[in-house]
């Protein structure tokens, strides 16, 4: 009897009970299953919020332009005529500005199935087409896509295959210094997919082994598997002020490893300079910092005399980046490993993204699987993947993106599959005015998502529990077929099925489907992966077995990596490919750019919003990753849905800070500055600073005019969030970077609308 399983970005299940009415149940070999995916059954079976047929927004078809977009009513029609009109559109823009003014910048997390990769599939077609203007990096860590090739190297990608393996961290690492934490709630998920998640249990063997592990966040339970960790409750936004004020105390007490840095890295002297005070007249010591970062002095001293003594890893998680200047912590991290002289060596050195995603450091073997082919696009241009807003609001206007000096294009058609800028993007009030500007904005979806909503031809995509697909990620060590769980619900298709339908009215129907059903897409996936296995050294069994089996796992799986250990072993043979084939601490070509965001070498900027700067009454925001869903994903979900307060996002606050806002556990609170306002339900707890609130992201956007002011009713941290660029290098998002307020709410509670869809005339019989 064949094994009925599925898998997710967030876990691997096995498909149990009757056809009409499926269970998930989780993979008995992972040892720590993700709580996301126990809401992952009832989001997809949400009558109320599922997109039953295609829909046309009534203001578009009238003609307003764009004008109502933010909200509006919806007309349903036929598939046949949301086809032709979705056709037209593109062949409209096409004609009259060039595939240029088409934006496809959809995000790839809607399935962590292969082949029905939303993102692929849009990009296969509308290559065919002539392509589109497209969006460079990511919202998770695009300070360090931009930034590590200039410093070591690598790009992100392989930066993190490359990340020493956690094994060697728990067997060989005495300290643990980890600026962000490590946390179980991010390590939930892994981008395609996951049959396992193991980041806690190596946390755990660490701590038994003897390793001290030093929390710098500013909230406890970012190492929460270890509760008995250190915690230096940092400010938010100043790791890099400690970090240079620890190498300051390493380089004056002669801790540091002259020798490694004169043999391994580029550009010591110019940092020397400024660390020391030399070239700016201000000495980076820990009495300096400690004011900028609210850590005492004797503790900064105290921890660079632990790491002088100590085999000790450095970690920074994904989030740290996510701030103004966000490249600085990344790069000054980095520089006081080098400092210590124990990178490439087994268990230490410097590590990013331990705990962002399940992947980082597993001591797997990474294979190099295929994938759907995109073809290519002609259009060479791009934007910085969280400058939409700018785009949008100035087609034209300059900006600088990795040392090029370039101009926004002029965008008259989005196209979104597979995601949702709705919920990652910052001050969402902007890109709601932004969102009006183009001509027409088509996406494709399976749930009334609040980009759904702004959709102008809205066509209905299927979940992953209602098609068959593979889980093919090359960081996992299984593969698995993930068999349907259900039946499509209304008029619903996947994603191959509405860019089939779009390639036949352009006339690229042949090229797209190559002549092959899903059925048969699948078998040629499986052939590529069976000729990958071959050279790899061993076999995977014929498709309908491995479709009877639902799972494959690698044989002789087991990998364990050193970063950059050949680099050390032999620096000449194994030059970096960097500007001088090393580390570079001063990066020439990053300080020719002359920009006054982003030096040629580690720098202390301040935020253009921290504590340092704020008024008594503001309190920094905290915008982490959810517990209870992936991103926005799964929010009108079972688990989720159980955690709101009041139907609001929880925020977490101190109970003295609570106290003197006259706020108790379970109140309703509003959190406001000059970009927007938002509720959000009151749980309390002392592991976070007293000056600082955590809400976090991806409740569906839900704004409103209540008693004649704007606001967001949900609980959506975005409303309140900076949209600007971390710096002119890398146009990183900055979501980490944010003060605001709060009051306690003492209305009526405005009724949620993102529970329901939005007015939509029944479909044309």
């Amino acid at each position: 009897m064949a094994n009925r399983l599925t898998a997710a970005h967030w876990g691997s299940y096995t498909i149990a009970g009757r056809p009409d009415d499926p269970e998930l149940q989780n993979d008995p070999n992972d040892p720590a299953p993700s709580r996301i995916g126990r809401g992952w059954l009832s989001a997809a079976r949400d009558s109320r919020l599922r997109i039953r047929n295609p829909s046309i927004r009534k203001g578009w078809l009238d003609g307003d332009k764009g004008a109502a977009r933010n909200d509006d009513s919806f007309v349903e029609v036929s598939w046949e005529k949301a086809s032709d009109l979705a056709a037209e559109e593109l062949a409209r823009v096409i004609r009259a500005h060039g595939n240029g003014a088409i934006f496809a910048g959809s995000y790839g997390w809607a399935s962590a199935g292969r082949f029905h990769h939303a993102q692929s599939q849009l990009r296969r077609f509308l290559n065919l087409i002539g392509g589109y203007t497209a969006a460079r990096d990511t919202y998770s860590h695009a300070a360090a896509e931009v930034l590590l090739p200039h410093i070591v190297g690598m790009t992100n990608s392989e930066y993190q295959e490359r990340m020493t393996s956690w094994p060697l961290i728990a067997e060989h690492c005495s300290l643990l210094v980890a600026f962000g934490g490590i946390s179980g709630r991010t390590a939930q998920i892994a981008s395609g997919g996951t049959s396992a998640h193991e980041v806690e249990h190596w946390l755990k063997r660490a701590a038994e082994n003897g390793t001290a592990i030093v929390n710098i966040s500013p909230q406890r339970g970012d190492m929460s598997a270890v509760p008995s960790a250190e915690w230096l409750a940092i400010r938010p936004g100043t790791d890099t002020a400690l970090m240079l004020a620890l190498a300051f105390e390493l380089l004056t007490n002669g801790w540091h490893d002259a020798a490694f840095l004169d043999r391994y890295t580029s550009g010591w002297p110019q940092f020397e300079a400024y660390l020391t005070g030399t070239s700016d007249n201000q000495p980076k010591s820990p009495n300096w910092a400690s004011p900028i970062c609210d850590v005492p002095a004797d503790a900064i001293r105290s921890l660079a005399a632990r790491m002088a003594r100590e085999r000790v890893m450095i970690t920074a998680t994904w989030g740290l980046q996510r701030s103004d200047h966000g490249e600085q912590p990344l790069w000054a991290g980095l520089t006081l490993a080098a400092m210590l002289g124990q990178i490439g060596k087994p268990g230490t050195g410097f590590g990013f993204g331990y705990g962002s995603t399940t992947p980082v450091g597993r001591p797997k073997r990474f294979i190099r699987w295929p994938s759907v082919p995109q073809g290519r696009n002609t259009v060479a241009d791009f934007i910085p993947v969280a400058r939409i807003a700018d785009m949008l609001l100035s087609p034209g206007e300059p900006y600088t993106y990795d040392g090029e000096a370039r101009r926004y294009p002029d965008i008259r058609l989005v196209y979104w599959a597979g995601g949702n800028p709705f919920h990652h993007h910052q001050d969402l009030n902007r890109l709601s005015d932004a969102w009006t500007r183009p001509e027409t904005v088509i996406v494709n979806d399976h749930s009334w998502t609040a980009t759904a909503r702004r959709a102008d031809i809205v066509l209905p995509s299927t979940t992953p529990l209602e098609r068959d697909d593979i889980m093919i990620n090359r960081r996992d060590p299984a593969l698995i077929y993930m068999s349907r769980a259900m039946a499509p619900l209304g008029g619903a298709r996947d994603d191959h099925a509405i860019f089939g339908a779009l390639a036949e009215r352009m006339g690229v129907a042949d090229a797209f489907h190559k002549n092959r059903s899903v059925d048969e897409w699948l078998h040629w996936l499986w052939a590529g992966c069976q000729g990958v296995a071959q050279v790899e050294g061993f076999a995977l069994p014929e498709f309908e077995r491995f479709r009877e089996m639902g799972r494959v796992d690698i044989p002789d799986q087991d990998e364990v990596r050193i970063q950059m250990g050949d680099f050390v072993a032999d620096p000449q043979t194994n030059r970096l490919r960097t500007e001088s084939g090393k580390i570079t601490i001063f990066n020439e070509r990053i300080a020719a750019m002359a920009l006054a965001d982003c030096p040629g070498h580690p720098t202390w900027i301040a935020p253009t919003e921290w504590l340092g700067a704020a008024q008594p009454d503001q309190l920094h925001l905290i915008s982490p990753q959810p517990d209870t869903r992936l991103h926005g994903q799964l929010d009108n979900g079972a688990v989720s849905q159980a955690s709101k307060i009041s139907g609001r996002e929880p925020c977490l606050l101190h109970p003295d800070t609570a106290a003197r806002h006259g706020l108790g556990e379970g109140d309703v609170l509003r959190i406001f500055n000059e970009r927007g306002a938002c509720l959000a339900g009151v749980r309390l707890s002392e592991s976070i600073r007293p000056d600082c609130i955590a809400l976090a992201t991806g409740a569906w956007y839900d704004p409103q005019i209540v008693d004649g002011a704007a606001l967001e009713v949900h609980g959506n941290p975005n409303v309140l969030t900076i949209d600007k660029g971390a710096s002119g290098l890398s146009q990183g998002n900055i979501s980490h970077t944010a003060l605001v307020r709060i009051e306690k709410w003492q209305g009526p509670l405005p009724p949620l609308r993102v529970s329901g869809p939005p007015a939509i005339v029944p479909a044309e019989s």
